[in-house]
C-alpha cells in the first residue's frame, strides 16, 4: 500500500511540473502576442481579412437568432435608446453576420454595425409616411374663406432616419427629418441628443429631444391608432414638450410603473427669422431675445397585468413657466404671447377651424390631465383629458381656461394584437411574427385591426366676460373617426381614415359661422 502512495505522489509531481510547464509556455506565447501586437497594430486586423495564410478562421460567419418579445412589432420612429446590456440581448435575438470581426445586424429590425463586444455600434433606421386624400363636403359658407381644404392631394407628413451612435452605454442620437412640418418640401431636425444609460432601466438625456408626455405622446407614430394624434394631446404637448424641444431630464421604468421628468426650454428653429414656418408647429422670430422655459412631468402605473388584461393609469403636466419674449417696435420692451389652433386631424397642410389667436400678456401656460387605458385579449381602450390654463398679467386680465378630452378604440381582427410596452408607459402596434406575414399563397395575411376614435377641444374662454380681452372665442372641434390599419409584416403599414368634424364659429377668416365636413385619408408607412 505505501509502495502505492509514493508511486501516486511521484505521477502527482511529475503532471505538475508538466502543468507548470505548460502555463509557462503559455504565458510566453501570450507575451509574444502583446509584443506582436503593439509592434504591428494592423495584425490582428489582417488576420481577420486572410492575409495570412495559415489563419483558418473563417471570414464571414451567420449566427441565427434566440427570437424575442419585440419580434414580430414595428421599429420605432426615433432612436431606440437602450442601456448596452439590453442592446446585447436584442443583438442576440436577432440573426447577425461577422465579417471579419465586425458584426452586422438587426436588432429590433434596425440595421446596426457593431463591434465584436458590442461597445462601438452605429444603427440607421427610418420613419417613412406618406398620406394623401382630401377632404369632401367641407365647403365654406358665404362671408368664409375656403381655406386650404384640397379635395385631394398628398403630403410627406414624416421621413425621418434616425442615426444612432454608441460607445458602451453613451449614446448620441441625431434625426433629420425630411418630412418636418405640415406641408412637403420642409427639411428639420427631429432629434439631436446625448443619453445615459448606464442606470438601471433609466435614460438621461440632454439636447433636442421629444419629451415624453401624455399617452399618445409617449407612443411611436408607428404605432397611432389612427393618422394623427387626438387634437387635445397635440395641443398640451407643444406647451413645453413637442418635437425637437430642447430638454434636460431622463425617465425610468418598470413593468409595473413609469416616471418622467424633463427640463425644457426652446424648440430647434425657434430663433431663426428667416421662415415664419420653418419650425414644427411656425413661430420662427428673430426677434426673440428671451427663450422659453419649461418643464413636464408624467407617471404612469399599471396595476393590473395579466395574459389578458392591462389597465394602465397615469398624469401628466406641462408648464411653460416663462415664454418667449420677443421685441417689437419698443426695442427696450418685448411682449410675451401664446395661441392655440387644431387642424381637423388630418395633417395635408389644411387651414385651422379652431383657434384662439394670438392670446396677450401670457406670462404662463401649463395644463394638466389623467390617463387610462384598458387591454382586454385583443380589444384595447384608452383616452385622456387636460385642462390649458393661460396665466395673465395686467389690468383686469383673467385667466383663460381651455380644456379637450379623447376616447380610442382598437380591436385587432387577425394577427398579434396590441400589446402593453412597459419601456414606453404606453400600448404599442399590433405584432406579426415570421410564419404570419402576408403570403396569399400560404393564405397568411399578417395583421389587421379596425379602430374608432372621438375627440374634442374646447378653445372657447370667458365668452360672458364684459371685458372683452378676456373674450376668447377659438371655436370647439369635435372629431369623429374610423379607420382600418393593416400591417403585412413588422416593417410596413397601411392605413385608411375616415373623419366627420364639427367646430363651432371661431375668430377665423374660414369659420366666422360654424364649419363642418369630411375627410378620407390614407398612409403608406414603413419602418426600421
Amino acid at each position: 500500500m505505501e509502495r502505492q502512495i509514493r508511486a501516486m505522489q511521484a505521477q502527482l509531481n511529475t503532471m505538475k511540473k508538466e502543468h507548470n510547464e505548460e502555463v509557462k509556455r503559455a504565458r510566453a506565447v501570450l507575451a509574444h502576442q502583446r509584443e506582436d501586437a503593439e509592434n504591428n497594430p494592423y495584425g490582428q486586423r489582417n488576420s481577420y481579412i486572410g492575409s495570412h495564410p495559415q489563419s483558418n478562421a473563417p471570414l464571414i460567419t451567420v449566427r441565427k437568432g434566440t427570437g424575442g418579445p419585440d419580434i414580430g412589432r414595428p421599429a420605432s420612429d426615433r432612436a431606440d435608446i437602450t442601456s448596452w446590456s439590453d442592446f446585447q440581448r436584442a443583438t442576440a435575438q436577432d440573426e447577425e453576420v461577422t465579417v471579419g470581426g465586425v458584426k452586422i445586424g438587426f436588432p429590433k429590425g434596425r440595421p446596426t454595425i457593431q463591434s465584436s463586444d458590442g461597445a462601438y455600434a452605429l444603427s440607421i433606421g427610418l420613419a417613412f409616411h406618406e398620406d394623401f386624400g382630401g377632404f369632401f363636403n367641407s365647403g365654406p359658407r358665404k362671408g368664409e374663406a375656403r381655406g386650404a381644404f384640397n379635395s385631394f392631394t398628398s403630403n410627406m407628413r414624416r421621413l425621418r432616419i434616425p442615426f444612432m451612435f454608441r460607445y458602451k452605454n453613451w449614446v448620441a442620437a441625431v434625426t433629420p427629418d425630411f418630412g418636418a412640418n405640415h406641408n412637403d418640401g420642409y427639411v428639420g431636425l427631429y432629434e439631436g441628443n446625448l443619453n445615459y444609460t448606464g442606470f438601471r432601466n433609466t435614460i438621461l438625456t440632454a439636447g433636442y429631444f421629444q419629451p415624453r408626455v401624455t399617452e399618445e405622446d409617449s407612443e411611436s407614430s408607428n404605432d397611432f391608432f389612427t393618422l394623427e394624434r387626438p387634437s387635445i394631446t397635440d395641443m398640451v404637448r407643444n406647451i413645453a414638450a413637442g418635437d425637437a424641444r430642447f430638454s434636460v431630464g431622463g425617465l425610468h421604468y418598470e413593468k409595473r410603473w413609469w416616471v418622467a421628468g424633463y427640463f425644457t426650454g426652446q424648440e430647434w428653429g425657434h430663433r431663426n427669422g428667416s421662415d415664419n414656418g420653418s419650425t414644427y408647429y411656425g413661430g420662427g422670430s428673430s426677434s426673440t431675445v428671451d427663450s422659453q422655459t419649461g418643464a413636464v412631468l408624467r407617471i404612469a402605473g399599471r396595476p393590473i397585468a395579466t395574459k389578458d388584461v392591462d389597465l394602465h393609469v397615469g398624469v401628466s403636466t406641462m408648464s411653460a413657466f416663462k415664454l418667449a419674449c420677443n421685441t417689437g417696435t419698443d426695442a427696450n420692451h418685448c411682449s410675451r404671447s401664446t395661441s392655440f389652433g387644431q387642424r381637423p386631424e388630418f395633417d395635408i397642410g389644411e387651414a385651422n377651424l379652431a383657434a384662439t389667436g394670438g392670446i396677450t400678456n401670457a406670462a404662463q401656460v401649463w395644463a394638466a390631465g389623467p390617463e387610462l387605458g384598458l387591454r382586454w385579449k385583443r380589444l384595447v381602450v384608452k383616452g385622456e383629458y387636460y385642462h390649458v390654463g393661460v396665466e395673465r398679467d395686467g389690468p383686469g386680465l383673467k385667466t383663460a381656461g381651455f380644456q379637450g378630452w379623447y376616447g380610442s378604440a382598437a380591436y385587432t381582427l387577425f394577427g398579434d394584437p396590441r400589446m402593453y410596452n412597459y419601456k414606453e408607459g404606453a400600448f404599442g402596434a399590433p405584432g406579426v411574427k415570421a410564419n404570419e406575414e402576408f403570403n396569399p399563397a400560404l393564405n397568411q395575411w399578417g395583421a389587421l385591426e379596425v379602430v374608432g376614435h372621438y375627440s374634442v377641444i374646447d378653445l372657447n374662454s370667458g365668452l360672458n366676460e364684459a371685458n372683452a380681452k378676456n373674450v376668447i372665442r377659438g371655436g370647439q372641434q369635435t372629431v369623429w373617426t374610423g379607420g382600418l390599419n393593416w400591417y403585412p409584416n413588422r416593417h410596413f403599414r397601411f392605413m385608411l381614415d375616415y373623419s366627420h368634424f364639427i367646430v363651432s364659429r371661431s375668430m377665423q377668416t374660414t369659420n366666422l359661422y360654424g364649419r363642418t365636413g369630411n375627410s378620407i385619408a390614407a398612409r403608406i408607412q414603413a419602418g426600421f
